[in-house]
């Protein structure tokens, strides 16, 4: 990708060089890699808005509409066939953190995927380790005045 929208990105794509995890069809990859970054976005937007609980279901059925059209996209098992990119990894993180805020709104396919990535052996190892920041960091500032995100302190 010759431009990104964020650091997250870049340090995806890097890794995806690095580690031989590009697709094969890179025009593809970057459309992907965008509509994921600016589905970020607009949980950004509403989770650092003190008004979120207005505006969360209008996120959601927005959500919905990008799940729907992403199982679509899916070519099992992995979003580009059986090779694993850095865009699942991209994929993963953003809808780890959007299963914190609607569990209910992702279909069994799009479940299976994201288990099929965290199966993957690094992965697994990563999520179990001491290391796996969702188990410490919240997804956004913990003073985001709408919604921080996992790990919920008591």
């Amino acid at each position: 990708s010759t431009q990104s929208t964020g650091s997250s990105g870049i340090n995806a794509e890097y890794g995806g060089r690095k580690f031989d995890m590009m697709p094969d069809d890179l025009a593809k990859g970057d459309m992907m890699e965008l509509v994921i970054q600016s589905q970020r976005m607009d949980l950004g937007k509403i989770s650092y808005n003190p008004d979120f609980e207005n505006l969360k279901e209008g996120f959601i059925t927005k959500f919905k509409v990008f799940l729907k059209r992403f199982t679509a996209f899916i070519v099992k098992p992995f979003i580009f066939g059986s090779k694993v990119t850095y865009v699942d990894i991209l994929a993963y993180e953003y809808l780890d953190h959007i299963r914190a805020l609607t569990p209910e709104s992702f279909t069994p396919e799009v479940s299976e995927y994201m288990q099929r990535v965290a199966d993957l052996p690094n992965i697994a190892e990563w999520l179990k380790s001491d290391e796996c920041t969702n188990k410490t960091y919240t997804i956004n500032s913990p003073k985001a005045p709408g919604w921080p995100g996992f790990p919920k302190k008591d």
